[in-house]
């Protein structure tokens, strides 16, 4: 478990083995806003050589008033997307080599949300002064961007997969509306979810999706593709932009170097 508050993951972890007492789990601390964090993560990791077969990309903030991370970059873009891209290029070789020398099919899942609609019409700027530009800041289009971005990143990272003829799949997903503490920036609408949350998920129906695509035998050589509610779905637009994607995976490139 990569988590960013060590001591909350430490009583999760004691939670599942009272559950599951043969479970074995680590609990590594991780901090996706922070490009130093995520090499010291993947540094460590790498070390304790293990076999990597699924990676779950599932850290996330939303519509967070404006704020730089410490590597000076957009907040959600850099804590939603760039974190995990960041994270997945790290570990890819750990993840293709457990591949071969298992000969299962590794996975990695994206999780973005049926906000990635909230992008306008302009997707992402690939201009680092844009993306910071706090004039033009808009919370929920910002929020919009890095999922957007989560979307793309997989389809991306399928498309070159497949070419490479790894035996890994890059997919992503819309958990749901559920009832978390995500939306707690949105004042009136966390109150409102809060007291009508009878009509969205709980957290394991919210953990379904990202499960089954991580899991299931009938996903097997499925990549590249979104889902919702355990099923292929057609994502926005823009989402199925393959130029838009290398123009992404490029971008984050020059971001992370």
């Amino acid at each position: 478990m990569a988590v960013r508050n060590v001591v909350a993951g430490k009583d999760v972890r004691e939670k599942i083995i009272a559950e599951i007492p043969t479970a074995k789990i680590d609990v590594m601390e991780l901090d996706l806003s922070s490009m130093a964090s995520v090499r010291k993560f993947a540094s460590e990791f790498k070390s304790a050589d293990l076999p990597l077969n699924i990676l779950i990309n599932n850290a996330g903030i939303m519509a967070t008033p404006f704020k730089l991370s410490t590597d000076g970059i957009e907040m959600q873009f850099a804590t939603n997307h760039l974190g995990h891209f960041l994270l997945t290029h790290l570990l890819l070789d750990t993840m293709k080599k457990t591949a071969r020398d298992s000969k299962i099919e590794g996975r990695i899942v994206n999780v973005s949300s049926a906000g990635h609609g909230f992008a306008n019409s302009a997707g992402i700027p690939f201009d680092k002064d844009e993306l910071n530009d706090e004039k033009g800041y808009s919370s929920v289009v910002a929020y919009g961007r890095s999922k957007l971005a989560n979307i793309l990143h997989a389809n991306e990272l399928a498309r070159q997969l497949k070419e490479e003829g790894v035996d890994i799949t890059a997919n992503s997903l819309h958990p749901g509306s559920i009832t978390t503490n995500l939306l707690q920036h949105r004042k009136i609408v966390y109150v409102l979810l809060r007291v009508f949350n009878k009509f969205f998920k709980t957290v394991p129906q919210g953990a379904s999706t990202e499960c089954y695509i991580a899991l299931n035998p009938q996903v097997k050589g499925v990549t590249g593709k979104y889902f919702s509610d355990n099923n292929i779905e057609e994502p926005q637009k823009q989402a199925t932009d393959t130029e838009l994607a290398k123009k992404l995976w490029d971008f984050s490139l020059t971001l992370i170097q």
